[in-house]
């Protein structure tokens, strides 16, 4: 790591930097300042614009003034330096806080479901064009090019496009039929996607912003697991799920299996598959 490019970039005499190890896209650093400063870095390589595409979720995530998002020092087409967040612990108190904050984030919306550009949800591209019609948007940009790019790497078969061609027929049936408006989702929330900082406010990292069903985003916390009983219920008194909401979670958490059969390999077919089985 050239240490000159980040003083230079930050006005401040570098003193340190840590690897803090790396997720599947990129690799992450602590850097320290000799006045005792500490900066967040993460290094990504060849991946397009993915850099530009986190910094605008992060500055749209922040347009709703609710939640933590950590403050942007500085990019490029390599790098995204953040200010550094120091973790605190997590207790009932924190979740509760997490949940009414992320329903609050909910109620942001905006005129369209997608996003002005599209992104990255982990390494995969987010088709994110613009329409007026959530079922159109979620089935076309999120399920259909998920299977078109699981085509080209041959990780589907016949019979999985079969039963794609069936839940075709009767999304509208299982997404259509509640009250859906474009609220502002982080996109991609596991448990790996939010820290607490240190004074026990949530922060939201590492978004695949868009606007959508707010459904889509709590149907993600839930797959993989690591969310507390107490968000889910500030949630919901903040802004309660309307009826009927379990029955379309699986749907949602389809686009997020397809990905990771598209990233990881036919360790996700079969769940893809369940998940397809449940509604046809």
């Amino acid at each position: 790591m050239d240490k000159s490019y980040f003083e230079n970039l930050l006005g401040r005499k570098i003193s340190g930097v840590y690897a803090l190890g790396g997720g599947s896209i990129g690799t992450s650093y602590k850097l320290e300042s000799t006045e005792g400063e500490q900066y967040f870095i993460k290094k990504y390589d060849g991946s397009d614009n993915i850099v530009e595409c986190e910094v605008h979720g992060l500055q749209e995530l922040k347009k709703a003034s609710v939640i933590k998002i950590p403050n942007i020092i500085g990019y490029n087409n390599n790098w995204i330096i953040l200010e550094l967040i120091s973790q605190g612990t997590q207790n009932n108190e924190i979740w509760e806080r997490f949940g009414r904050e992320f329903a609050k984030l909910h109620k942001f919306r905006g005129k369209f479901y997608g996003f002005y550009e599209d992104n990255y949800i982990g390494a995969t591209r987010q088709i994110n064009n613009q329409k007026k019609n959530w079922v159109e948007f979620y089935f076309q940009k999120r399920i259909k090019y998920q299977i078109t790019l699981a085509e080209r790497k041959r990780l589907v078969d016949s019979e999985f496009l079969r039963k794609l061609g069936k839940l075709e027929n009767k999304i509208n049936d299982i997404i259509g039929e509640h009250n859906v408006f474009p609220s502002l989702l982080h996109g991609d929330l596991w448990s790996g996607n939010f820290l607490i900082g240190e004074n026990g406010e949530p922060v939201l990292i590492d978004p695949a912003v868009y606007y959508g069903d707010r459904e889509a985003d709590l149907a993600m916390t839930k797959l993989f697991g690591g969310f507390n009983d107490r968000f889910y219920a500030s949630y919901q008194e903040e802004f309660p799920l309307e009826d009927g909401h379990e029955y379309r979670e699986d749907i949602y958490k389809l686009y997020h299996v397809l990905n990771h059969l598209n990233m990881f390999g036919r360790s996700y077919y079969t769940q893809a598959l369940a998940l397809i089985k449940k509604y046809i």
